[in-house]
Formats: C-alpha cells, sequence, structure tokens
C-alpha cells in the first residue's frame, strides 16, 4: 500500500487568523484507490452555489484548480476513475466539494451523518455547512452503523472488506451529528484522520495542551479532545493522528509520501 497526504483547500481565514489546509488521504489498494475526505473541488470554483462563493470568500481561498484531489490524483499518474472509494470524516462543505469529481466511487460515511446532512436542523448554524449541490449527482452512498467492534477503546465500524488492510471509522460526534475519524492501518502502524475533532495539533500535545478555542466553545463543540490527547499519551507509539485544517500538521506527514 501507499498513502499520499494532499492538501485540498488552502485557506486564509480572517477568523481564525490563520493558515489552514484541507487535509486528505488518498490510498493505493488492491482494489483501486481509497479517498479520505475530498476537499474542495472543481466545481466549488468553477460553478459556485451563492453559499460556497460566500465560504470560499471568507476564507481567502486562492481558488486554485490545481489543489483540487481531482487535478492531484491526476497528476499523481492516476485517472479519477480509479478512485473507488470515498470515506468521509463527515458531509461538511469542506470536505465533500470534490464528490461530484468522482461520481464512479461508493461513498462511506456513518449513518447519523448521512441522516443529519440529508434532513438538517435549518436553525442549527453548524448544519447549515452542508450543502446539497455537492450529491445531486447521486452518490453510490454506503451507509455505517455501529455494531460493537472497539478499537484502542473507541467505538469503531470497519469500512470495507476485500482489501489488505483496514480503514476504520470513529465515531467522534459533537463538531456534527455524525462526524468521525477514520483511521487506516499501515505497516508503520495506524494513521487517525481526526477530521474536525480538534483544531490545533495543540489540542492533543499530552505534555502541553492548549486550546486556540475559549473552554465553553471547546468543550461544546470538540468534546472528544481529551480522549484524543490520551490516545497519544497511551498509543502515541502505535497511532499517528492529525486533523483536517492544522497546516503545521501537514508538512510533516507529507515528506512521508
Amino acid at each position: 500500500m501507499r498513502v499520499y497526504h494532499l492538501n485540498c483547500g488552502t485557506m486564509h481565514p480572517i477568523f481564525p487568523r490563520r493558515h489552514g489546509v484541507c487535509h486528505c488521504l488518498l490510498i493505493e489498494t488492491n482494489d483501486g484507490l481509497v479517498l479520505v475526505d475530498t476537499g474542495l473541488g472543481l466545481r466549488d470554483y468553477t460553478n459556485p452555489t451563492p453559499f460556497v462563493r460566500l465560504f470560499t470568500a471568507s476564507i481567502r481561498s486562492p481558488r486554485d484548480l490545481e489543489e483540487t484531489a481531482a487535478r492531484q490524483v491526476v497528476r499523481l499518474g492516476f485517472a479519477t476513475e480509479d478512485v473507488r472509494h470515498i470515506v468521509l470524516t463527515h458531509l461538511h462543505l469542506d470536505h465533500t466539494g470534490g464528490l461530484p469529481d468522482f461520481p464512479r466511487a461508493k461513498v462511506h460515511v456513518f449513518a447519523q451523518e448521512y441522516e443529519a446532512a440529508m434532513n438538517p436542523r435549518r436553525l442549527n448554524i453548524i448544519e447549515r455547512a452542508y450543502v446539497a449541490m455537492h450529491w445531486a449527482h447521486g452518490p453510490k452512498w454506503v451507509n455505517h452503523s455501529l455494531g460493537g467492534r472497539r478499537w484502542f477503546g473507541f467505538d469503531c465500524m470497519q469500512v470495507m472488506k476485500g482489501i489488505s488492510f483496514k480503514v476504520l471509522l470513529i465515531p467522534l460526534t459533537g463538531h456534527s451529528r455524525g462526524h468521525c475519524g477514520v483511521a487506516v492501518e499501515t505497516p508503520d502502524g495506524w494513521l487517525l484522520h481526526c477530521g474536525d475533532a480538534y483544531m490545533s495539533h495543540s489540542e492533543v500535545d499530552p505534555d502541553h495542551p492548549h486550546s486556540p478555542l475559549p473552554g465553553w466553545m471547546a468543550r461544546r463543540l470538540l468534546p472528544h479532545v481529551p480522549r484524543l490527547r490520551a490516545l497519544v499519551h497511551d498509543h502515541g507509539d502505535k497511532v499517528q493522528l492529525f486533523c483536517a485544517h492544522d497546516p503545521f500538521e501537514f508538512p510533516k506527514f507529507q515528506s512521508d509520501d
């Protein structure tokens, strides 16, 4: 197997005033390519909805088509049709914008997140971040539900069978109703894509933890940070964590490609 770390959407938001990325994974398997999250897609830049246009303006996106997963897959020598599976941490627009660029892929998601996206609570600001345009093409959804499995003390769901390593959905709800991490088994140990379960690597530092958010906001939006910090403390030799948008984590993993 081979794992590629891709930035599929550079961000320069006004708040918080910090550079950001959309950290996605591309994995070579014996059943084609697996993409973990998609970042922003081609149409988000070329024909966006008004909401997507507002979002990309607010994050001061460079709107670089070369950053899309579709363009990066091709630059790596593959075809977009080689992406057979997409595994999503959740369905917010900066994680699903590339779905239309891979229309043949099976799209794996936690059933609770699928329900939240298909039936969003309109008065909930978090659930206004779902953009139906991203699945208007009719993806091949594969919804997953809990079945009693555990992974390092966390609930988990095995995403697909028939490949030579494990890919798991790890429920880390809070940022959204069905938000998950995605755990990938590699010869060197586990990778855990934490999605938006934390914002900065400093939050899961077991020795010097620090959150960029006020305490009440962190407890409300990022309730799993203490568990993830404990995972680093107890099993950091077996599991490497990273989140979706931390620009300081991304180069470390990118250098391993």
